[in-house]
């Protein structure tokens, strides 16, 4: 199958259809265990990646979680496979937040001022308009972690007055949010274009890159375009990654703040409501500057295009599921014991050891090795319920109290989140109650979340659905023969097994239950899966448990890792761009579902069993 007749078919196919049809006829193979794509990457579209945030090591904190972790992933895998990529971010002064628990049990935030002596200065700068002043920005790069070249932008430096618009991530007022996004946009660009670096396709990873869009079709009217046909060319150049299914989740602005910033960039009201709307969306401004978008999981595909369905003009979105980087995340020992089919158990409980040992030293409890040790980690955010297995205390109690099972939880809520800090305070006050069993993990980062994907025997996962768009900590934990006891949500439908490699809670979703009718059907699930099933293998059926494992590292180890996500990026998006491109055809308009069985194509519903 050729690159054309792919884009045909996603060009016929309405919403994440698509994406399952052009993946069952891509020329590559899931089951492959090479690394690289062909013997000859030259040929491959040269791509600049823009992120708002890159997890690529705890040396350098510049990442709020997920999305910059699973960046830091893309851009090692890119690394592996010798992909002709480069990474567009920012190097944030202090960091996103380093939070941790006080006195009261609430969680407070520390912004320190990091000293990034292993970033290297490239002496180029370059300069941006934000809200009436010229700011100069220098450029940094970070390629020392494994990872293809990482440039960083930066206003934060002796001299400047402007060093608040690259101080904190995902900090200060929306003056703040989008002074950061001029610079990451517009600025990455300019960068791009100072260092000499030749780009066939611009990947936005979320709506925070937007503006570099605007910066293409600025150049191309300085060239003499009009800016309906500078708008056409750019569109055959960008692809977009939305992540987030929680409407707050979706950046909106007012055109007055914009024409404030300065972000129009030469262009005019007009023009700027005609890309974003009015008020001005990042997110419907990125499906109409794309050529092609895509959500990041089956389930989340499907979800985007429902919330995205009316925004006229906006780019098909497929579906290509989030993997993570197995050097990153998988633990040596595991995978030697895997591949040489040897004592998986022994390795595990060593790793298990060395969370208990973390636990001892950062929290100053001990928690039995004997014991099942079940792990939740996340954003603390209403909809991912991490005080679900609380909510029947009759239930849970005797089991805390007893040693039965132990709970690790960990993660951050926004500095301006009460919510969230609420949410983390009920974890403490459960960690105090039953003080021998519940620990909760302060200051969430690579470190912490290296210990639990390794060291725990089960991990939780209980969002609302279809709130999850992917939920890569599910995959590293897998990778290491950590049990997901899982909600069909995100990535978890499309290789979890259950009781096989894993454990599904309530498979089938029931769209028509409130938010209290679901909560009650996954509590009682979730209690009666741990009850009868979890909690007697665990401690009665060891070679089970251990035959789990190892269906969980055969499941994970190539499926969602980001080898195979970012083999999927170049075989779906940006080829397909590319030859769009060169054949003249014009982008992607997102389809109707009435007209999916009509053309004999499954429905979006289907995609998922594919």
């Amino acid at each position: 199958m050729n690159l054309l007749e792919m884009r045909m078919i996603a060009k016929e196919t309405p919403f994440s259809v698509a994406g399952g049809e052009i993946r069952r006829r891509c020329p590559f193979s899931a089951g492959k265990s090479d690394l690289r794509l062909d013997n000859d990457t030259t040929k491959k579209p040269r791509v600049a990646y823009f992120c708002m945030e890159y997890g690529l090591d705890p040396q350098l904190p510049i990442y709020a979680g997920g999305l910059g972790v699973l960046a830091g992933d893309y851009l090692k895998a890119a690394y592996d496979l010798g992909l002709p990529m480069v990474g567009i971010g920012i190097l944030w002064n202090q960091d996103y937040t380093q939070q941790y628990i006080g006195e009261d049990g609430r969680p407070y935030d520390k912004y320190p001022n990091f000293t990034f002596d292993s970033v290297k200065d490239t002496g180029v700068t370059v300069k941006v308009r934000v809200r009436g002043a010229d700011v100069t920005c220098k450029v940094h790069k970070v390629d020392q972690f494994g990872n293809v070249p990482l440039y960083l932008l930066d206003t934060n430096f002796p001299g400047s007055e402007h060093g608040w618009m690259t101080n904190r991530l995902y900090g200060g007022t929306a003056q703040d949010r989008v002074a950061a996004e001029i610079i990451l946009g517009v600025g990455g660009i300019r960068a791009l274009r100072a260092l000499g670096i030749d780009v066939d396709i611009y990947h936005m990873n979320e709506g925070h890159a937007v503006f570099c869009g605007i910066e293409l079709i600025r150049e191309k009217m300085q060239q003499g375009m009009s800016f309906k046909d500078a708008w056409s060319e750019t569109r055959k150049q960008i692809v977009f990654t939305t992540h987030t299914p929680v409407e707050a989740g979706n950046e909106i602005h007012d055109h007055g703040l914009l024409q404030h910033m300065e972000v129009y960039n030469g262009l005019t009201y007009e023009q700027a409501r005609e890309i974003g709307g009015d008020p001005f969306n990042m997110t419907a401004a990125s499906l109409r500057l794309s050529h092609i978008a895509n959500g990041v999981s089956k389930l989340h595909g499907q979800t985007a295009c429902r919330m995205w369905k009316d925004i006229h003009d906006a780019a098909c979105i497929i579906s290509i599921t989030n993997g993570v980087h197995p050097q990153t995340w998988q633990d040596e020992g595991i995978r030697d014991a895997f591949e040489r089919k040897g004592d998986l158990w022994t390795v595990h409980q060593r790793n298990k050891g060395m969370l208990i040992d973390y636990i001892e030293q950062h929290c100053h409890k001990r928690l039995n090795p004997d014991a099942l040790i079940v792990g939740f980690a996340r954003r603390a955010a209403p909809y991912k319920r991490s005080d679900l297995i609380f909510r029947s205390s009759e239930v849970i109690e005797p089991l805390l109290m007893e040693g039965k099972i132990q709970l690790v939880f960990s993660g951050k809520a926004h500095p301006q989140d009460g919510i969230g800090k609420d949410i983390i305070q009920q974890l403490v006050r459960m960690s105090k109650k039953y003080g021998k069993s519940v620990v909760f993990i302060e200051n969430y980062n690579m470190e912490v979340a290296r210990h639990m994907v390794r060291g725990c025997d089960v991990w939780l996962n209980n969002p609302r659905r279809p709130l999850e768009a992917s939920g890569t900590s599910g995959m590293k934990a897998a990778m290491n023969g950590v049990l997901n006891l899982s909600v069909v949500d995100g990535w978890v439908g499309e290789g979890l097994q259950h009781r096989v490699s894993g454990w599904l809670l309530n498979p089938i979703f029931e769209a028509d239950l409130n938010e209290w009718e679901q909560d009650e059907k996954d509590l009682r699930e979730l209690y009666r899966v741990l009850l009868n099933e979890v909690i007697p293998t665990y401690y009665h059926d060891r070679e089970r448990w251990i035959q789990m494992m190892r269906a969980s590292i055969d499941m994970s180890r190539w499926q969602f890792s980001s080898h195979r996500m970012i083999r999927e990026y170049f075989d779906v998006m940006y080829e397909v761009t590319c030859s769009a491109r060169d054949s003249e055809i014009p982008s992607m308009p997102v389809g109707v579902y009435g007209d999916s069985k009509r053309r004999g194509y499954p429905s979006p519903q289907d995609e998922g069993r594919w």
